[in-house]
Formats: structure tokens, C-alpha cells, sequence
């Protein structure tokens, strides 16, 4: 985000104290309290978003990623490690009603010690997700398959030009590379924008499927909650929260298990979270919920699905259980909420319901996760520091499984 956007910014959320004592203070400040890269990475995910569609949506990106489809694979797999593989996640539903072939998120560890058992037969397609392209795992996953399953063709998108998944296989015709913008490769430990351009470099697959106007809307939706609902966030995150559970289904069970580890990473274990859906709440993980217990509720666009999530909101009210809800979604029923509760409502895209609420929602948890780490006295940029790099370590590669 440059000096016009900041101040362009600044000047839309004059009454939105949370986000201006922050943006107000000089850069050199912003740093030495060690938000500063994680501050311009979330703001600037709706510039971002719409240069990602563009790009995507580019003849030579369009003709990589139909390249990869052709001949069409058996299965799609999207792998990556941490943050990444919960976009995968996200992307796997999406991604299998759009294309009408199976996806599956597999974690990119799994394939390294499992992949003979839980890669399915071939020819498929592959495809890496990674913010640098440089965790070990990564590139030994493509090295392993690439000798011991030579059907299957591979597909990285990556936001590091400079990574090893984005280098390494240059002339490998079996892979091909797809590199989104220099700005969405966050400095930050954890993952925000290039969390959220990876989930849209992933559906550039869906080719015209995705519409511009669905983007928009994403975008509008994100800058509602910069603009009006940041200090309703903040306020939550100044309350006594001990642990949060997230709730999404379908796409949004991704989300929400990045938003727990959000939480997470950037309180240093501090808040305790689970990810759930909505109905496997009930199967036991009802007992996590406590009077200290936030709940991240991210509703679905689709009717019936909501009834069911809406279900099981009320039934945590009636029994009075957790501290406060945070609600996400394109229709919020006045019923769920109770005092203290934050609702966030979103505006709807027709071509594409699912994706405007699902990335509001995820940028609603980034903030509550960025609050809370500067209520514990925490530093964003560099949470959990001494454990936690912000490229895993190289660790040593053993023999194949």
C-alpha cells in the first residue's frame, strides 16, 4: 500500500479509531512495534484481488492454466504445507463443482511420507500452493512424484519468483508455473494476502466461471470491514479470550481452519482454537465452548446450508455457551445474535455466492487475530518468535515411503 492509498485510507476510517491509531503513526514506528508488514498486507488484499483476476485472466496465464487441463486429468490434488494447504482445502469444492472432476487437498507432508497410499491412480494433475516456494517438503513432493509417478503433470502457483518450485523445473515439460504479483508474497511471518491470492490464482482454473463481478464484490465486502467494522473487532479482541473455535462447511471449513491458526500463530498459543463445522460441533467438540470461548461463525451463501449453521448458532445461545459470536455472512438472521455479538453481513455476487462471504471471512479473522496479538502485547509481523520462521527450516529428506 502506497503513501496515496494509506492516506486515501486514513481518511475513509477518520471515525474508525482501531485501524487509525494504527495507520496514523509514522512507518518507522509501525515497524519498531513490529506490525507494520502484516498492517499493509491485509489492506491491501482488495487492490490485490483485482490484480490477481487480471492476471489470471491474462492470454498467456489462461493458456498455462488450460494447458494443465489438457489432456484432462483423472483427479486434481492440491498440496501444500501449513497455511497453504488450507487453501486447498477452500479451492477442492470449489474447484470439483466448477470442473466436474474429483479434487482433494492433500497436506504436501502427507505425500512425502504417504504418497503411495493416499495419492490417487493417475494420470492427474498436481497442484503446489505456496506463498515462497521454498519449504522443504515442497519441492521433494514434485522430486518424488515426478520420478515415481511420471503420469501425473504438475501445476505451482506461487508468489516468490525467486522460489524454488517457481525455478527449479524450468525445463521439466511435465510442470508448469504460474507466479502471481511481487506484493501478494507477504514479508509478514504469517500468511494474509498471499493467502487470499492463492485461493484466486487456484480458481483461475475456472477460467470465465470466475466473473469479475464476484471479485468485486469480494473486494467491496473487505473494505467494508476496514472501513465500519474494525473497532466491533477490535472490542472482541480486547475481551477476556482465552480460545475461539471456528466454524465454516463446504469451502469455508479451509477458512476456518485458517482462521484458527491465525489465532494461533499470532498469540503464541496464547488463545486456544479448534476448527469445526457447523454439524460436527455438536459430535463432541460442543465441549471446547466455554464463557471464555469466542465463536467465528462463517455462514454459507447457500440457503439450506445456512439453515443448518443457524441451527446450531441457536442451539449454542440456548444453552448459553461461549463468550460472544463473530458472524460472517450474506444473510445474518436477527435471532442469532446476542448481546455482544458482532455480525457481519455481505453482499452476494451471482455468478459466484460462495466467494464473496468466504473471503470476507477470512479477512474478519485475520483482524481478530492481529487485535488480539497487539492486546497481548505481541508483535504481528513476528509472532511466536524463536519458534516459529517464516520459511520452515530445512530438515533432512529419508529414503521414499
Amino acid at each position: 500500500m502506497g503513501n496515496q492509498e494509506m492516506a486515501d485510507f486514513q481518511r475513509k476510517t477518520k471515525d474508525n479509531d482501531a485501524l487509525t491509531a494504527l495507520t496514523a503513526k509514522p512507518a518507522e514506528v509501525q515497524r519498531a512495534e513490529g506490525y507494520a508488514d502484516t498492517l499493509r498486507e491485509i489492506l491491501q488484499q482488495p487492490a490485490t484481488w483485482r490484480d490477481s483476476f487480471r492476471l489470471t485472466h491474462g492470454a498467456a496465464p489462461q493458456s498455462l492454466l488450460a494447458k494443465a487441463l489438457d489432456p484432462r486429468p483423472a483427479h486434481i490434488v492440491l498440496t501444500g504445507s501449513g497455511s497453504s494447504i488450507y487453501i486447498g482445502e477452500c479451492l477442492a469444492p470449489l474447484l470439483q463443482a466448477g470442473l466436474g472432476l474429483p479434487v482433494q487437498a492433500i497436506p504436501a507432508g502427507t505425500l512425502l511420507t504417504h504418497w503411495r497410499s493416499v495419492l490417487p491412480p493417475g494420470p492427474g494433475l498436481l497442484m503446489s500452493l505456496a506463498r515462497s516456494g521454498d519449504s522443504p517438503e515442497s519441492t521433494a513432493v514434485v522430486n518424488t512424484l515426478l520420478t515415481e509417478a511420471p503420469a501425473w503433470r504438475h501445476l505451482v502457483i506461487t508468489c516468490n519468483a525467486a522460489g524454488k518450485l517457481a525455478t527449479q523445473y524450468r525445463d521439466e515439460p511435465r510442470v508448469s508455473a504460474l507466479v502471481l504479483d511481487e506484493r501478494t508474497n507477504d514479508r509478514s511471518l504469517v500468511m494474509t494476502s498471499s493467502f487470499t491470492n492463492l485461493l484466486l490464482g487456484g480458481l483461475g482454473l475456472l477460467c470465465d466461471a470466475l466473473s469479475a463481478d464476484a471479485i468485486e464484490q469480494a473486494a467491496v465486502n473487505a473494505q467494508a470491514i476496514f472501513d465500519t467494522h474494525a473497532d466491533a473487532i477490535a472490542a472482541l479482541a480486547r475481551r477476556d479470550m482465552r480460545s475461539a473455535v471456528y466454524l465454516g462447511s463446504g469451502a469455508a471449513f479451509g477458512a476456518a481452519r485458517e482462521g484458527a491458526l491465525k489465532m494461533l500463530e499470532m498469540t503464541g498459543g496464547k488463545v486456544v482454537t479448534l476448527a469445526e463445522t457447523f454439524l460436527g460441533l455438536r459430535h463432541g467438540p460442543m465441549s471446547f465452548v466455554h464463557p471464555h470461548t469466542l465463536v467465528v461463525a462463517m455462514l454459507s451463501a447457500d440457503p439450506t446450508v445456512r439453515h443448518y449453521e443457524c441451527d446450531l448458532l441457536r442451539e449454542l445461545s440456548r444453552k448459553r455457551l461461549g463468550m460472544a459470536k463473530l458472524v460472517v455472512g450474506h444473510e445474518i438472521p436477527a435471532d442469532l445474535l446476542c448481546a455482544g455479538d458482532v455480525a457481519i453481513k455481505t453482499s452476494a455476487s451471482e455468478s459466484n455466492p460462495d466467494l464473496p462471504p468466504l473471503l470476507a471471512a477470512v479477512v474478519a479473522a485475520q483482524w481478530l487475530a492481529f487485535f488480539r496479538c497487539l492486546e497481548l502485547g505481541g508483535k504481528p509481523d513476528t509472532p511466536s518468535e524463536g519458534v516459529l520462521t517464516r520459511v520452515v527450516q530445512d530438515f533432512a529428506l529419508h529414503g521414499a515411503a
